[in-house]
Order: structure tokens, then sequence, then C-alpha cells
């Protein structure tokens, strides 16, 4: 080619320098680059561990709370309780090398990194209101770095460009069922832990209130029933007469005239699958608030081996308000579930020393179906599950 009169002709020298220049131009770039690969890598990485740390967070803040309050904890204990098992989960999860702290100002409970509320719907987590404790099923758990809490995560190569820092934070909700509309057969699979014994709501508003003897406590750690007072009142759920508040007996969770065989799997394993097939409709309040269950005859002799075997092991049982017609007959009208544990069993000798003495506890339930109506469910809770 031949070069134009008009044009400089570049040296050999000039060309290198020219490609020595572009290609600083290029490290420069390229250095930026791996700066912003590296620095968003980690971010990225400190993002994921916020959100874990309060994802574990809120299920523990949850959870507690309702345990406190199953444990009949006054509400604000309960969520005293729930907050400091959301703080302590929070502290042993590292969050790019740091311990993270949940903000303890927490003297408005509507707002803050901790807040705990009422999920009316538990599909919407958005709206949780917070003026009534007494209803408190959700936690909402913020874990952030910045400048005022835990430390801005700090950039590396970005300090270059004058990017020192970076502030983050991540949010999760959890709740749980607190009030039980009734059972389904759980997706998972598993039984329901339902006896199919039911308590009339007249002794069970007193059972409620504080009437009955104290005589059995439970041990937490052992799971044990003595003798002694724990400050739970008992109740007997052996039928002893036929009227109202005493006319109480088995109920058909299954086929109907369930046999002793039936009854007795029912009080060791729950309710099955094939039990909820078996019934023939929902185990499930109507838009009454209501559920009929066809009756036994009553608790029987036959079973008082498998009761005893499951003492002190939480289980779930039906109240009614009214019951209509005799043995076989009967119809039951079921209104609320209970949560409790039998403490004692004595089905053999003359009727009037005769019972199944019961006292109430927290039962964790699968297959629960949830109501926005209050009143139907006593310490019979689902899981706390992630809602956001």
């Amino acid at each position: 080619m031949r070069h134009h009169p008009l044009l400089p002709r570049q040296t050999r020298g000039q060309r290198r320098g020219a490609i020595t220049v572009l290609a600083a131009l290029f490290s420069i770039v390229m250095l930026g680059m791996v700066a912003f690969s590296v620095d968003v890598g980690y971010i990225l990485s400190v993002k994921e561990e916020l959100q874990r740390t309060a994802d574990a967070a809120a299920m523990a803040a949850a959870w507690e709370m309702a345990s406190g309050m199953a444990d009949e904890l006054p509400a604000d204990a309960a969520v005293l309780a729930g907050r400091a098992a959301a703080a302590s989960v929070a502290s042993t999860n590292i969050v790019g090398r740091v311990a993270p702290q949940i903000d303890s100002n927490y003297a408005n409970t509507s707002s803050g990194d901790l807040v705990f509320g009422y999920l009316a719907d538990l599909g919407a987590p958005d709206a949780m209101e917070t003026s009534d404790s007494a209803l408190f099923n959700a936690a909402r758990v913020k874990i952030r770095r910045d400048e005022t809490l835990n430390g801005a995560a700090p950039l590396f190569f970005a300090s270059v460009f004058g990017i020192r820092t970076q502030s983050l934070e991540a949010e999760a909700t959890a709740g749980l069922v607190r009030n039980v509309g009734g059972f389904q057969a759980p997706s998972g699979g598993g039984n329901i832990d339902l006896l199919p014994f039911a308590l009339d709501r007249q002794t069970h508003l007193s059972w409620l209130a504080g009437n009955g003897s104290d005589s059995y406590k439970y041990n937490e750690a052992t799971g044990a029933v003595t003798s002694g007072s724990d400050g739970k009142v008992e109740v007997n759920l052996y039928p002893q007469g036929t009227g109202s508040p005493g006319n109480r007996g088995t109920v058909d969770i299954g086929g109907a005239n369930n046999s002793t065989n039936d009854i007795a799997r029912q009080i060791l394993y729950g309710i099955s699958a094939a039990d909820f097939a078996a019934l023939g409709k929902p185990l499930v309040f109507d838009e009454n608030g209501e559920l009929t269950l066809n009756g036994d005859t009553g608790i029987s002799a036959g079973v008082k081996d498998e009761l005893a075997a499951i003492k002190g092991k939480p289980r779930i049982i039906p109240i009614f308000s009214k019951v209509e017609g005799p043995g076989n007959n009967a119809i039951y009208t079921i209104v609320a579930w209970q949560g409790i544990r039998i403490v004692d069993v004595k089905l053999t000798g003359p009727m009037n020393k005769k019972h199944l003495t019961i006292q109430t506890a927290p039962v964790l339930a699968t297959g629960v179906v949830p109501t926005t109506v209050a009143g139907t469910s006593y310490q019979v809770y689902s899981p706390a599950v992630l809602l956001q």
C-alpha cells in the first residue's frame, strides 16, 4: 500500500507506544471489573447469610412465643421469651464474620427490627395486627448490617473508587396457626394425635377458669407424671353420668361404630388418612363453627392399657356443646379442640372410682385447618413456618 503524501508516517516506536497506552487503559478496566465481581460476590454472600439468619431468628421468635403462651405465660412474657430466642439465634449465625445483634429498642412493638403480631391469614404476612398481644401468632425479624448496627459490610477493591462499605439487610416473617378450625390428613403423611373422647363445653370452661383438682405434676425434662401439685388443675374425662355437664363419651372419627380395636389404635397412633376417608366428611367446623360426630357408648376398660401407655404424652380432644340421642345413636356437636395430656387412668372397679384424669398441655399438630374465628382451639398449634 502506498503512503499518502499528505499524512505523516508512523514509526514502529510510535505504534508500540500507542499499544502500551491501550494496554494500560484495558488493564485499568479489567482491574475495575475484577474488583466489581469480587465485591459483588462478597455482597451477595453476606446478603445470603443475612437472609438465613433472619429466617432462623423469625422461626425461633414465633415458636418460642407460642410455646410460652402454651405454657400459660402472660402474653407479654411470652413475647419477651420470643425476643430472647430470636436474639440468641441471630447471634449464633455469623454474617460476614460478625455475630449480628437485633435492635433492642422495641418500646414500640408495631415497628422496628423485631415485631410480633397477629395474622388472620398466614397467606398475607404484610397484614400484621399488633394491637392485642393475646392473639399474636407471628414474628417479623429484620437483620441488618449498616452504620448504626452490626457495621456496614466492608468492600475490598471498590475502595479504589471511594466506596468502602455497603449497607445490607434481610427480613423474614414466621407464623403458626393458633385458631384451629379442624384437621385434614397431613399432606406429608402421618397421623393426627386426636383422641376420640369428647369433653362437654360447660366442664371445659369451668376447667379453664381454674376449677378442678391439682393432684399430679408433669416433668418436662423426663416426660414422667407423678403425684403432686404443679399449678395445673385436672379434670375427669370419664363419663360419670348421662346429663350435662357429665355426659361425655366416645365419638366416631372414621367409620361408624368404631370397634374397640379401632379406638385402641387411635389412642396409640392417632387419626390416620384411612380414618379421614372413612369419616366421609371434613373434620372441620362449618360456617356456624360446629361439627357433628356420631357417638359410641363411652370409654371402656377395653382400652385402659392403651390409655395408660400414652400417659404424659400430648393429645387433642374435641369439645362438644350438646349431645342428642343415647349410646350409638348419640350425635355430638363439636365446637372446639383442646390440647391435653393424660395424667392418670383407672377404668376398673366401682363407677365412682373410675377416672381418666387429664390436664391441659400444648400440642403441635400437622394437618391443621386454620380459621379466622377465635375460641375454636386451646393450646393446639401448627408448626411455625416461614411466610416470607
